[in-house]
C-alpha cells in the first residue's frame, strides 16, 4: 500500500493493560451492560450532532444518517 503525503500507515490500537486487567475482572454480563451504555450514549450525541448540523432534515433522516454512520453504512 502506498500513502499519499501526510498519511500514515493502519494501525492496531492495543488496550492499556490496567484497563484489560479491570475488564477481565467483570462478568460478561456487566462488560455487555457497559458496551450498551456506550453505544446508547454515542448514538444520543451523533442524533445531537446531526440534528444541530442538519436542522431541515426531519426525524426519520436524522435517525437513518446516524445509524448509517454507526453501522458503518451496512444498513
Amino acid at each position: 500500500m502506498e500513502l499519499g503525503k501526510g498519511q500514515r500507515p493502519p494501525c492496531i490500537e492495543l488496550i492499556d493493560e490496567d484497563v484489560a486487567r479491570i475488564l477481565r475482572g467483570m462478568s460478561g454480563t456487566k462488560r455487555l451492560r457497559i458496551a450498551s451504555e456506550m453505544y446508547r450514549k454515542t448514538r444520543l450525541l451523533l442524533i445531537g450532532y446531526l440534528r444541530h448540523e442538519h436542522p431541515d432534515w426531519d426525524e426519520g433522516q436524522v435517525k437513518r444518517e446516524a445509524i448509517r454512520r454507526m453501522s458503518h453504512g451496512a444498513v
